[in-house]
């Protein structure tokens, strides 16, 4: 039986899969953190819940999973940043507080640059469980991205680029 039969929790990582397993738990603890901040910034109730709901069913999720496959196999965890504490966003004074716009855009590119490096890790890993999890990343990432265009929609926040309408010539 070869190195690459059988459970695929029982084949080795290869370099690229340990190094992109760590930096992206790396990558989701400073971004539970930013999380953090924007949530305390925004004074948008749905933004705010969209928001909580991010953090708690999509990162905290995402960095537990990585984090036991690390645990698991011997890899040294990466630091994390010190949690920030929760503050009134009325306490922060107005030319230091984001806006809740920006933050769906911030989100929005997070998310956005997240589904990519998830696509990238599918492609590189040749262990089907991982593929396999970072695909299910990929896709809840996807979902999220939806609802927070929902949002932005809703709440007239978002800046589309030059629309363009075709003109067709009734000859």
């Amino acid at each position: 039986m070869g190195m690459f039969e059988g459970k695929p929790q029982e084949e080795p990582f290869h370099s690229g899969e340990v190094f992109h397993l760590w930096s992206y738990l790396y990558s989701t603890k400073a971004t539970l953190v930013t999380l953090q901040v924007l949530t305390n910034h925004t004074g948008d109730h749905d933004l705010q819940t969209f928001l909580e709901d991010l953090t708690e069913n999509s990162f905290t999720q995402e960095e537990q999973q990585v984090e036991a496959i690390l645990k698991e196999t011997g890899i040294r965890l990466p630091p994390a940043p010190p949690d920030r504490p929760n503050v009134e966003v009325q306490d922060i004074p107005a030319g230091a507080r984001f806006n809740d716009a920006e933050i769906a855009g911030l989100v929005k590119n997070e998310l956005t640059s997240g589904r990519l490096l998830c696509s990238y890790v599918i492609g590189i890993s040749i262990r089907g469980d991982i593929a396999e999890l970072f695909n299910e990343f990929h896709t809840q990432k996807s979902e999220y991205e939806s609802k927070l265009l929902n949002i932005t929609k809703e709440k007239g926040w978002l800046v589309p680029p030059p629309l363009h309408h075709s003109k067709v010539n009734d000859d």
